[in-house]
């Protein structure tokens, strides 16, 4: 099979739109596909294609506002060109926006089919950010939506918005988490004595710091006695947060084995953003043995058994976090418990495992569009 990823954003290493695509041609590769990607340039240096599982296309890209380390593609006419010489028999279209929409129209001249992957919830942005337009970002995901073959829905509540606002032939697909790089065994008492060095309870958030993400709920944590708050990620917010929480260590991005020897030295995960479609740091958390404290709202819901591998609050509720948190802390046996329970629970969602979910979503969206020969 011969497929195009396009992505909407770039690169990997601090965007989940292009984690997920980069994860997908991986995959096909090695269960014999011949995918291509087509992603926004970056500036010389940060992310070489060399790292691609697959060849690489890149188009014309403005770094987000607020948080210049990722890319946005411009509107291109590569995208159709690189479809039509990689003579591909699907197209993948990740968090489909603008280059996305260029896509989909190619697919549709080309008479192929599309599949949709939908990952960031625009209208829950939309009132962050203006305060207004959510309904307009709804409509301009039901109009791409609604062109893809299928659209692939990251969690239940996502699928349930997606069908809430009319957008036509939608599947549950989660994502994977890499099990071999987050795990329980990459504790390393050495950093925790640097980051804790009277002993304290360590609560972790990893992810960007940005409006939409909450980060400033985690001000109450910072006052319980014997806890230490841990902040990894960058973005927007940061100046604001490093006031709003008094006493945290901001530890800026990190990534790669570092990163997963920060998740399994945690002693609480804390998760604060209430417009996840999915929220990978939770499933990485949670495989790194790491019980969990997040909102009852979008991904987690599908993610965190509460009362059993973490305590899902009530979205935006400061207290709510706090308390959980300080109930957590007070009770090591029960944080081991969630934490053993976590990473049971994501065994089997590797990214081999959901791969080849994916591939099965393709085989009958290919079947479905093969003309059926009279007998």
């Amino acid at each position: 099979m011969r497929v195009v990823i396009v992505t909407e954003s770039f690169p990997p290493d601090v965007n989940g739109v292009a984690h997920c695509a980069l994860q997908t041609a991986r995959h096909l590769v090695d269960r014999g596909h011949s995918p291509l990607v087509v992603a926004p340039a970056t500036p010389a240096g940060p992310w070489p294609d060399a790292l691609a599982p697959c060849p690489v296309v890149r188009v014309p890209s403005l770094p987000l506002p607020g948080y210049p380390q990722v890319r946005v593609a411009l509107p291109s006419r590569r995208v159709t060109a690189a479809i039509a010489e990689h003579r591909a028999d699907l197209v993948h279209l990740a968090s489909p926006f603008i280059l996305g929409v260029r896509g989909m129209a190619a697919a549709a001249r080309l008479g192929l089919p599309a599949v949709a992957v939908y990952q960031t919830d625009l209208g829950g942005y939309a009132r962050t950010y203006m305060g207004v337009g959510e309904a307009a970002a709804w409509r301009r995901i039901r109009s791409v939506h609604a062109a893809a073959d299928l659209t692939l829905a990251p969690s239940s509540a996502a699928l349930r918005d997606l069908e809430t606002h009319g957008v036509p032939r939608v599947k549950l697909w989660p994502r994977g988490v890499d099990t071999v790089r987050f795990r329980p065994e990459h504790r390393d008492e050495t950093l925790r004595r640097a980051l804790a060095p009277n002993g304290e309870l360590l609560v972790g958030y990893v992810g960007r710091l940005a409006p939409e993400k909450h980060v400033e709920l985690l001000a109450g944590v910072c006052g319980l006695p014997g806890v230490k708050v841990v902040v990894v990620g960058d973005g927007p917010s940061e100046p604001h947060l490093t006031e709003a929480l008094p006493g945290a260590a901001f530890l800026g991005r990190r990534t790669g084995d570092e990163l997963a020897r920060i998740f399994a030295s945690l002693d609480v995960f804390a998760h604060t953003g209430p417009f996840e479609t999915f929220c990978q740091t939770v499933q990485e958390a949670m495989a790194s043995g790491v019980p969990v404290v997040a909102p009852a709202a979008g991904g987690p819901l599908d993610l965190v058994a509460h009362g059993r591998t973490g305590l899902l609050v009530p979205p935006r509720d400061a207290s709510a976090v706090r308390d959980a948190v300080r109930t957590l802390a007070a009770d090591p046996a029960l944080r081991a418990a969630y934490g053993a329970a976590a990473r049971d629970t994501v065994e089997g969602r590797t990214w081999a495992a959901i791969g080849d979910r994916l591939i099965e979503h393709y085989a009958d969206v290919l079947g479905a569009r093969r003309p059926v020969v009279a007998a």
